[in-house]
């Protein structure tokens, strides 16, 4: 089993080695005496501490960024996004999401939850990067039926195959939302999570337009409470958005357990409205991080998403002490690798070893009263100098195997859409 030490980084604010044993810290200590098959010195100048879990997005969209700028959601995505869309090939696909992977290393990301098509495609990128991520099983009902029956097919055959994927990928079932999926069509999402124990993965209360034409359509009920009176909510659903929720929607989701994905640069930019964070936080909901694609954002960088969100929330609730710097961390670390219940966003002995790397000696690190704040506030991706996912290097000293060509191989895919 290989070995990893990582000599003289700074673990709260101290001095310390860290011993990795295949895919796990195996000790942390002042200082380690061991001959390890791969030795990185951090120099006294390296801090170590968890990196992100972006619950949320859509990484192939990396090839639309900047593609139907300053439209309102439904018109963006019905004229815009969906017919671009479809002229998606599985190698695009597979590009894209390698271009989102590289942006998401780059700014100390380790795993991403994903709704798109082509899977397959997306599942290859991610087992050659190293990272870990969800792929989502995409239900629409507005495609044609023929589309439909091919997708359900291929559902079905990524389930058959599901325990053939890596340790670092897993399944979702990826109802796109309650406006593009039948009541019909959730119903058998629902009971098909259950029958198989997989998360629900799926856009809510996004827009005012979503809550009213919900409460027209389904004898008064918010999106939230309907998905709750088909059973979809459960601690496996995921809900992303979540922009326009009444103090009921929030106790029923913290009641079931349910988690949001909140995405403060998407809602600000399409102009969604404002998920009140710390309200929700005191009813006690699990919250997340994710980015959305890149079309709608447009960046893939947690970094961003948490001084938003930080930022936000202390205006919304007219308080500094509001979203607190290590409140908001947590969402984008500890609280998205819990959700998908991967045993890591902490950085102790017997967690899997995932970890950023961080160059303290940096203009946007110094001071350093406060390193959690310095990470919300003020730095961005430049900090990031190495990146660990399960117990390797997928960046080392800035350095990402294979990115060139990446690099290369997107721009050709965007250049021919």
């Amino acid at each position: 089993m290989s070995t990893i030490l990582l000599k003289n980084v700074i673990l709260n604010q101290n001095p310390t080695d860290v011993l990795i044993r295949g895919n796990r810290f195996e000790k942390i200590a002042t200082q380690i005496d061991f001959q390890a098959d791969e030795i990185y010195d951090g120099g006294g100048h390296i801090a170590i501490v968890p990196p992100f879990y972006n619950t949320h997005t859509h990484a192939a969209m990396t090839l639309l960024r900047g593609y139907g700028e300053d439209m309102e959601l439904f018109t963006w995505l019905s004229k815009c996004i969906w017919p671009a869309e479809a002229k998606l090939t599985g190698e695009d696909i597979y590009w894209g999401s390698r271009l989102a992977i590289c942006e998401m290393i780059r700014s100390g990301t380790v795993f991403f939850n994903d709704m798109y098509w082509h899977q397959a495609a997306t599942i290859k990128a991610v087992k050659e990067s190293g990272i870990r991520a969800a792929i989502g099983l995409l239900t629409l009902s507005l495609a044609s039926n023929e589309i439909r029956q091919q997708n359900k097919r291929n559902n079905a055959a990524f389930l058959e195959q599901r325990n053939e994927l890596p340790e670092t990928l897993q399944l979702t079932f990826a109802p796109h939302a309650i406006y593009t999926v039948e009541t019909e069509e959730l119903r058998e999402v629902q009971a098909q999570a259950e029958e198989y124990g997989l998360p629900i993965h799926i856009h809510a209360s996004e827009t005012q337009k979503e809550v009213d034409d919900c409460m027209a359509q389904h004898n008064g009920m918010t999106p939230i409470a309907y998905l709750d009176s088909l059973g979809m909510l459960n601690d496996r659903t995921l809900l992303a958005h979540c922009v326009k929720l009444s103090s009921s929607d929030m106790e029923l989701i913290a009641r079931r357990r349910s988690v949001i994905a909140h995405m403060p640069c998407s809602n600000h930019k399409l102009a969604s409205g404002r998920f009140n964070f710390d309200a929700a936080q005191k009813a006690n909901c699990r919250i997340t991080l994710g980015t959305d694609g890149a079309s709608s954002n447009n960046s893939l960088s947690m970094f961003g998403e948490m001084k938003l969100a930080a930022l936000a929330a202390k205006e919304s609730a007219n308080s500094p002490e509001a979203a607190k710097a290590q409140t908001v961390f947590d969402a984008a670390t500890r609280n998205g690798a819990e959700a998908f219940g991967i045993d890591a966003g902490v950085i102790a002995e017997g967690k899997l070893a995932d970890a950023q790397l961080i160059e303290l000696d940096h203009p946007a690190m110094i001071a350093d009263f406060d390193l959690t704040a310095n990470l919300l506030y003020a730095a961005d991706s430049s900090v990031v100098e190495s990146l660990l996912c399960n117990g390797r290097f997928v960046m080392k000293h800035r350095i990402i195997p294979g990115e060139k060509e990446v690099l290369q191989a997107a721009r050709r895919c965007c250049r021919k859409l």
